[in-house]
């Protein structure tokens, strides 16, 4: 359980971080970091690492009894049938035949097909950017919470066929009255949170952590000048 104790606990310090920063922004985004890091979404923070360290320990479980015996049964299919088991033991599953039910369709990337709903989006995840691991993909949301609370996502479930490719569900709160940010604005924005500009556009550090495709199409500032980063790639080093 080491990722969930760290990642409830390290939260409480990029929340802290967000604070002082409201004083070093620049005019130019109105000197506002958008900050959540409520006790809700902590404890749905908690919740996400749970659920990722069960599907770990439930994999590790699984290839310590198979041996030898089951040399066709890979870590990617190990992981789909645990998925798919514990969420239809804990409620959470959504056959895929019943996925729009989640919302509109809405625009369909290389990583997401995406539902509207009145509050939020749901993003049905192809788990392509993390290399088929539902673990990483989950690992991934937990550090976007961490430094971006204020667009920070849920997880709602999985989707998929009976035996078949699991797809995680992932909640996030719609941005109103939002427009791409400006490179300049990213750039003082991560600055502020005290990420250093590297030679890749959109790809920032600040030595613990590294988050990339950081883009206007990713990034949106609303009509207050706050900016909201809803989707990027990020890994701790």
């Amino acid at each position: 359980m080491a990722f969930l104790k760290i990642i409830c606990t390290v939260s409480e310090k990029f929340v802290f971080l967000q604070t002082e920063t409201k004083q070093k922004m620049s005019h130019d985004i109105h000197q506002q970091v958008p900050q959540r890091g409520d006790g809700a979404q902590d404890a749905e923070n908690c919740r996400i690492a749970e659920i990722a360290d069960e599907l770990e320990r439930l994999c590790r479980i699984h290839e310590a009894q198979s041996g030898a015996g089951e040399t066709d049964v890979n870590r990617f299919e190990t992981e789909q049938r645990a998925a798919e088991q514990m969420a239809k033991a804990r409620g959470f599953w959504l056959p895929m035949m019943d996925i729009f039910r989640l919302g509109v369709p809405g625009p369909s990337g290389h990583e997401n097909d995406t539902y509207v709903s009145d509050t939020g989006i749901y993003k049905v995840n192809n788990l392509l950017n993390n290399n088929g691991s539902i673990v990483s993909l989950l690992r991934k949301i937990l550090l976007h919470n961490v430094i971006f609370p204020d667009t920070a996502y849920s997880f709602y479930g999985f989707a998929g066929f009976d035996g078949r490719t699991v797809q995680p569900i992932l909640f996030q709160p719609r941005v109103a009255n939002a427009q791409p940010a400006k490179q300049i604005m990213i750039d003082t924005y991560m600055a502020a949170l005290g990420f250093e500009k590297m030679s890749e556009e959109g790809r920032y550090s600040n030595g613990k952590y590294e988050a990339w495709d950081l883009l206007p199409r990713n990034v949106l500032v609303d009509d207050e000048g706050d900016l909201f980063v809803v989707d990027a790639e990020i890994k701790q080093l």
